[in-house]
């Protein structure tokens, strides 16, 4: 209860230090909502993978040449809206889908409509399921590492792609996001990171260059894009790498961007199953200097940008099962999930077919994982029901006395830190109408005392 507890306080004194906004009642439009505020809603989310990024040309030589040849190739079973409701139902807030666009494209570099079509019915059912949507572009086959020698046909295709997505997307509210890129952003042709510094300038001003042209061409397309919140991908998403500061967030006219980062870290637990001629592989974690290290990069990513006022989203984290100590399996994702929420970052957590995700039964297959990922989040209000119907109808009144003073703040903020049981007029607390109690009324509660008090 007593981490319940700060958890909860913690939540509501970050929210509270954040530009007040009401969110739009239709799902359909833009919210008035910073970039990371949304980031804090997006609570914890899990990947859609070796689904849609499936790639390589025997897929098309042996497949019969649909989407659901690709979908499949690489062990997933064909995705049903049961297999997103699972997500939702297990506490998942947010679904990331990684996507090889090449797989089904013609010479000019026009995406297949079928293919098109199949993701966007993913992204539909995980909107009509409540949660955030974040549509990238993956490894593809591995065609950016051309960029550096053939950089006009590179970004040609790279734009292209944007270009579709944007007119395929453009009518999607913001609980849809799109993602620059996944892991390629940087080039060990231009820069080896262990070899000095010769290259480096040059590679991180071509990882900002393609940044720049994903941010020009959403801003500049229509619907909802010019003000859709974009997810910046780090050199290499690489945290040390992209907290360098050769690495530039792009300009934005409308400010709505967050970083993007991954966690494989050490890589000898986090990535290896057996050892390769670059590592060791680790069957355990959870050493004091394992956890030293996980504060530090976290913290790296605070100072860098977090306290910045930049979002900061942990796109990929997670490891292999296979020859790993099952309580060092579940110590390592619940801490860096931990890790990177209470510091006001999303993390999303990296699943395949049959490593954390049952997609035949539509649930996670170890539900003490599951509970320790979803404990890090403060505890879900309330919904008001209508038998808690109040005597006075005066909004902020929740000690039902027929005015609204500092009073009904203290008790509002003692309720939603569980220090209080009960309020005596419940409706009136619901500022922003949507139905519970949360530390977002909380932020609109105050502003409305000062306003009144001012007059």
């Amino acid at each position: 209860m007593k981490k319940i507890l700060s958890t909860a306080a913690s939540a509501a004194l970050a929210v509270s230090a954040m530009p007040f906004s009401v969110y739009a009642e239709e799902k359909d439009n833009m919210r008035d909502i910073s970039t990371m505020e949304l980031v804090k809603d997006m609570g914890i989310g899990i990947n859609l993978g070796n689904t849609y990024e499936s790639c390589g040309d025997w897929i098309l030589q042996w497949g019969d040449g649909t989407p659901e040849s690709f979908e499949t190739a690489w062990g997933s079973p064909v995705i049903t809206e049961n297999i997103i409701k699972g997500y939702a139902e297990a506490g998942f807030d947010t679904l990331r889908i990684p996507v090889a666009w090449s797989n089904l494209m013609a010479e000019d570099y026009t995406i297949s409509p079928e293919y098109l079509a199949a993701v966007r019915e993913v992204v539909d059912w995980t909107l009509e399921n409540d949660m955030y949507a974040i549509v990238n572009l993956h490894w593809d086959s591995g065609w950016f590492e051309n960029f550096p020698t053939d950089k006009e046909n590179c970004m040609k295709k790279y734009t292209r792609i944007w270009e579709q997505l944007c007119d395929a997307f453009e009518e999607y509210d913001d609980y849809l996001i799109f993602e620059s890129q996944n892991e390629e952003l940087g080039w060990s042709s231009l820069w080896n990171r262990w070899g000095g510094t010769e290259g480096k300038t040059e590679s991180y001003a071509l990882a900002n260059e393609i940044n720049q042209a994903f941010v020009d061409v959403v801003r500049s397309s229509g619907g909802n894009n010019p003000q859709r919140h974009l997810l910046i991908s780090g050199y290499n998403t690489d945290i040390e790498l992209t907290c360098d500061p050769l690495f530039k967030m792009p300009d934005d006219p409308a400010n709505r961007m967050a970083v993007s980062v991954h966690y494989y870290t050490p890589a000898g637990f986090a990535i290896l199953e057996e050892d390769a001629d670059w590592g060791k592989a680790s069957p355990t974690w959870g050493t004091d200097a394992d956890f030293a290290e996980l504060e530090r990069n976290m913290d790296l990513m605070k100072t860098t940008y977090i306290d910045k006022g930049i979002p900061v989203i942990i796109g990929e984290y997670g490891c292999p099962k296979k020859n790993k100590e099952e309580s060092s399996v579940r110590k390592f994702i619940s801490s860096v999930c931990e890790a990177s929420y209470k510091r006001n970052m999303c993390p999303v957590l990296w699943d395949i077919t049959d490593l954390h995700y049952d997609r035949t039964n539509c649930k996670m297959f170890d539900e003490e994982l599951l509970n320790s990922m979803m404990s890090v989040k403060p505890i879900e209000p309330p919904v008001i029901t209508p038998t808690e119907s109040p005597i006075n109808t005066v909004l902020g009144d929740v000690n039902n006395d027929s005015e609204y003073t500092v009073a009904d703040i203290v008790l509002l903020s003692n309720w939603l830190l569980n220090a209080e049981k009960t309020l005596a007029n419940g409706k009136a607390a619901d500022f922003n109408k949507d139905g519970t109690i949360d530390v977002f009324d909380l932020c609109l509660a105050r502003y409305q005392l000062v306003k009144i008090s001012s007059r």
